[in-house]
């Protein structure tokens, strides 16, 4: 841990930096994804899911920049290449073989969906460790998850 005059012990800001570099991860494998759907959406609902992802992507893009510089901050080291997330997110692969909107709306749920479980959880943790500003951070993160699922989940509720 590289120093710093936050008042949070050593212990758990090591306990934070794990804890942030895991969502860190997930963050980066979702950021991908939203834009493998972008790139390679087809079909009638074309041009509104390939503003929505962009739009979701812009979104988690601007959660990933949070999360690493949470960890700086707490005098962690940010993991954030290609290489460790692929290694470490805890989200399924995303498929590269769809096309539909449908297809692609359904994905981005799945991983949405967990994703927003492992940060509600690690919003405990944090809690937990004392550590507030983290807490307040990935409820932040939370709340956009929601947000977004809902409006996937909206399009996938619709009648065809």
């Amino acid at each position: 841990m590289h120093e710093t005059r936050i008042d949070l012990s050593n212990k758990i800001r090591s306990k934070a930096e794990r804890l942030l570099n895991a969502r860190l991860a997930d963050a980066l494998d979702l950021e991908a994804a939203t834009k493998q759907a972008h790139w390679n959406v087809k079909g009638p609902q074309f041009i509104a899911l390939h503003q929505l992802f962009d739009e979701l992507h812009d979104n988690v893009e601007e959660h990933v920049d949070a999360l690493a510089e949470r960890i700086t901050a707490l005098g962690g080291t940010a993991h954030g290449t290609v290489q460790t997330a692929a290694r470490d997110s805890s989200l399924d692969p995303y498929p590269e073989d769809v096309y539909q909107g449908r297809d692609h709306l359904m994905a981005l749920a799945d991983r949405l969906a967990a994703f927003g479980k492992r940060i509600r959880t690690a919003i405990n943790t944090a809690a937990q460790l004392g550590d507030a500003g983290t807490s307040d951070l990935l409820t932040g993160i939370s709340r956009d998850v929601d947000k977004y699922l809902w409006m996937l989940e909206a399009h996938l509720q619709a009648k065809a």
